[in-house]
């Protein structure tokens, strides 16, 4: 029942009534103002008979006076019937006052039985003809018959009424609708609301603001000429108030609401297809912007796979640094920006489902090839090509690192052979011994049989050169032809020394036979120094060797061969000092028998001086040898220290992954509060996360340095760089994901009408079945809590149709489980109403004056322009027996809003 007895009870003590529909439409000062104004009275009278006059014209009467004519109260009951479409109590015919007060009663006790508290209006005031009382009672009825049901945007009664003059009247000039009293006064108000619904009734241009009787008749004699409205208040009465009574205005106005109601009915059926029509409008868009990110995105892996399969090996270690420095920028810079495109295409197309789904529209298929599964396929062979690329980079510059070693070694090694070579082949093919003594003769057989140890000592070094060419020639090194030649003069050289060094031995042996003395001690000396000159030789080769190792042990190791070494120059400076001993009595020999010397020793080309000199270089090497194995010790402990400081970080960073995973696990789980508060705490829990992303970055520079420094190998964490970074980025996907699964929770509830509470005990009814926290329900967890909810599916006769009807819904391709949004869109398809294409056919049908087609003209002037301009374009013509010219087919458009299935 509506309460009319919170205002104003002043009133009543003068005779006035107490109307109280809603708080923001009391008029607390209205009898006050009315005995302080006789103006506002007169007004009420004028106006309310013309309103009482306009409905009992309808049964053939009418009244002169209002506090006269209703007093017996035939007339106030014929009224009410008359207004209310209803019957009333049989009045009495009788003219005694009882009569009259038991009309009035049965008039009033109508009243009341329509939710209106009527507070001291007796019957006896209006039998004794009280003004006041009978002017309020009047107020009274048409507050409740004539007022009260106008609703426009949510609102009722007085502001009802007057948000609708205010949308009615504001594209007018100096027309500004605030209230019912002086925003009237000028009769521009008046004049625009006719203009508005019927234009060809009044050429508005030409009323002027300040002639204001003018613009007064001209409304009030074409709304009673055309429009079957009385007129129910002078015009001289409005502009001479200062304040014109605001009741008798209302009263008149609500007479243009209810006549131009049809026109209103057009308006809100217009709304309603505008608003269906901006929801496919904005679904395009959204459509548009997918395929576009999904088209780029595509793009962008179909450019970067071939980058990342290419194989193509480069020839130096620059060259293959800089495919790895490449590579870096690649996933730092290049590749994160697009994991979010990714992550947030497919946010974008769940949000677009949700949308289409909750808007009642049919589902979005993308253009081929561009499905969500299609990005993801892409990505899996986008990322399989990364993985093969980074670890074939790795393997190609262990494979050049290894060839830059082997050639510098080959060099070495040759540079060494072609220095001994010199002049070989040169002493071999000499004839020195035609002419020489038998002494002489002897010696050079003696000679050449220490150049025979000699070159039998360098056989394992030309064997050394070969086997490094052949491994450079297996590694495919770039400057293999020019090895090949080189190791090819090389053992081509020794060949021709081995037959030279043949030749020259039989030459020799068969002078010998003739030639008898042979001066030992030169023989001793010269059998002793080639050995010892050939080690002195091997070792300055190993001093000088070039070593590449890739960890402490192997360093060390390295370091422990020298120090063995070392250990062995006391018995090797012994045995120098024997073979200096061996010269120094050949001399004391000659002295002391007064022999005179050639000069050198003619077995060997081995001088003191020679032994004494490469001694000397030994011995400058050792400590050079010394230093750079201390060196390469710093840098493997240098390498070391980068593996701990990468390892310290990495097992802090992959644990910190591992718990913030399991945390959203739980979280998606075990969400309290309302939606937005969830909503609020993952955004904070996402920008946490966020706010971590400096550790991952300061591992990328560890492991930078770790790439740079060649090292392959971390026995301090099973952590690898690429194992964190795909945790990294799955955390990221994880969060914003659960963050995009409220935000089309909250769509849904804003949507279908979904309160707080049942949405909390919705998710509450689901958790508790899914007991192994999956985020989807198997068929019987699934019927269990449609049990819990009140559904009857465990019926013997129609519970497993109703449960298979349901099933049907929620799992269309038959997986076998129920996720959680699949829950939600039953739940709020079965609790809530939605626009229908029905509705949208219906509303275009009120547009159409229930005509089966619509026209463009039709379209223009009931909608926005844009929204007309849409429906027009996408409208096929109408091919019914009825068409006119310009004919437009509205139902088949609607069909295609929504689908075929929906109608």
């Amino acid at each position: 029942m509506v309460d009319y007895h919170a205002s104003n009870n002043q009133a009543y003590s003068s005779g006035g009534p107490s109307v109280n529909m809603d708080p923001r439409e009391q008029e607390n000062d209205w009898d006050r103002d009315l005995l302080l104004d006789p103006a506002w009275e007169k007004q009420q009278r004028k106006t309310f008979t013309a309103w009482c006059n306009s409905h009992l014209r309808k049964a053939g009467t009418q009244i002169e006076n209002i506090e006269e004519d209703f007093r017996d109260g035939l007339k106030l009951m014929l009224l009410l019937e008359v207004i209310s479409g209803e019957r009333l109590p049989k009045p009495e015919r009788g003219k005694m006052r009882v009569h009259k007060i038991n009309n009035v009663n049965k008039a009033l006790d109508f009243i009341a039985s329509k939710g209106v508290k009527l507070v001291s209006i007796g019957a006896e005031e209006i039998v004794d003809g009280n003004a006041k009382m009978t002017l309020g009672m009047i107020w009274t009825i048409i507050l409740r018959f004539a007022i009260q049901d106008i609703s426009v945007e949510e609102t009722s009664a007085k502001e009802g009424l007057l948000l609708w003059c205010q949308r009615k009247t504001a594209p007018y000039k100096n027309v500004n609708v605030q209230n019912f009293h002086i925003s009237w006064k000028d009769g521009l108000a008046f004049n625009a609301l006719i203009h508005r619904h019927r234009p060809e009734l009044i050429d508005y241009d030409k009323l002027r603001k300040d002639d204001p009787l003018t613009n007064l008749n001209n409304a009030f004699e074409v709304a009673e000429k055309y429009l079957d409205i009385p007129k129910m208040m002078d015009a001289e009465d409005i502009v001479n108030t200062a304040r014109p009574d605001e009741k008798a205005i209302m009263t008149y106005v609500s007479c243009f609401y209810h006549a131009f109601s049809g026109a209103q009915k057009a308006e809100t059926a217009a709304n309603r297809i505008c608003k269906v029509l901006a929801v496919n409008q904005e679904n395009e868009h959204l459509m548009e912007d997918y395929e576009k990110l999904a088209s780029d995105l595509l793009e962008w892996i179909r450019r970067t796979i071939p980058w990342l399969e290419n194989r193509a090996p480069e020839k130096t270690m620059a060259e293959m640094q800089q495919k790895l420095e490449d590579f870096r920028d690649y996933r730092r810079v290049h590749k994160p920006p697009k994991v979010q495109e990714k992550c947030q295409l497919e946010i974008n197309f769940n949000t677009l489902q949700t949308k289409l789904r909750l808007s009642n529209r049919p589902a979005f298929m993308p253009s081929e090839g561009r499905m969500v599964s299609d990005i993801n396929s892409s990505w899996h062979n986008l990322e399989g090509a990364e993985k093969g690329y980074e670890e074939w980079m790795l393997n190609e510059i262990r494979r050049l690192e290894r060839l830059d070693h082997l050639a510098e070694k080959f060099r070495q090694k040759a540079t060494i052979h072609e220095g001994w070579t010199d002049g070989k082949e040169a002493m071999l093919t000499q004839k020195d011994y035609e002419t020489a003594s038998l002494s002489e003769v002897k010696a050079l057989l003696r000679k050449h049989e220490a150049f025979e140890s000699d070159l039998a000592a360098h056989q394992d070094r030309v064997e050394q050169i070969a086997a490094i060419a052949q491994e450079l020639n297996e590694l495919d090194y770039y400057d293999s032809p020019s090895v090949n030649a080189r190791c090819q003069k090389i053992c081509d050289q020794w060949d021709a020394l081995g037959s030279l060094t043949q030749n020259r031995r039989e030459s020799l042996e068969r002078t010998e036979k003739q030639l008898e003395s042979i001066d030992e001690l030169y023989l001793e000396y010269a059998k002793r120094a080639a050995p010892f000159n050939n080690w002195m030789e091997g070792a300055m080769e190993d001093l000088q060797d070039m070593f590449i190792v890739h960890n402490i042990e192997e360093i060390q190791g390295l370091i422990t061969a020298h120090e063995q070494f070392k250990s062995t120059l006391p018995d090797a400076n012994k045995e120098r000092e024997a073979i200096q001993a061996i010269q120094a009595e050949v001399q004391k020999i000659a002295q002391y028998n007064g022999i005179k010397l050639s000069g050198s020793n003619p077995y060997t080309t081995i001088t003191p001086k020679s032994i004494d000199s490469k001694w000397d270089k030994v011995e400058q090497l050792v400590p050079k040898r010394d230093r750079a194995l201390q060196e390469e010790l710093a840098k493997q402990q240098s390498n070391d220290n980068l593996r701990r400081k990468f390892a310290t970080q990495a097992n802090m960073v992959g644990p910190w992954i591992q718990t913030k995973m399991e945390e959203i696990g739980r979280i998606s789980i075990e969400m309290n509060g309302t939606l937005e508060d969830q909503l609020v705490h993952l955004r904070e829990y996402e920008q946490s996360i966020i706010e971590y992303k400096p550790n991952i970055d300061q591992l990328e520079g560890h492991h930078q340095l770790i790439q740079e420094a060649l090292i392959f190998d971390n026995k301090y964490t099973s952590y690898t760089m690429e194992h964190l970074r795909v945790g990294w980025e799955q955390l990221l996907t994880t969060i914003a994901r659960t963050i995009n699964e409220i935000e089309n929770q909250i769509l849904t509830r804003d949507a279908k009408g979904i309160s707080q509470e049942q949405l909390h005990e919705y998710r509450t009814s689901f958790n508790h079945f899914d007991k192994d926290h999956s985020g989807a329900l198997m068929a019987e967890e699934f019927k269990a809590c449609l049990i819990s909810l009140g559904y009857d599916v465990e019926n013997e006769k129609t519970g497993d149709a109703e449960f298979n009807r349901i099933m049907g819904i929620v799992d269309p391709n038959n997986s076998g489980a129920v996720t959680f949004q699949a829950f939600i869109d039953f739940m709020s398809r079965e609790t809530t109403d939605t626009d229908t294409a029905d509705q949208v056919i219906a509303s275009f049908k009120i547009l159409a004056a229930d005509k089966n087609f619509i026209t463009a003209a039709e379209l223009r002037r009931e909608l926005p322009p844009d929204q007309a301009e849409y429906c027009i374009a996408r409208m096929a013509p109408y091919t019914g027996p009825d068409a006119a010219p310009g004919a437009l087919d509205y139902m088949s458009f609607s069909t295609a809003l929504y689908g075929e299935s929906d109608l």
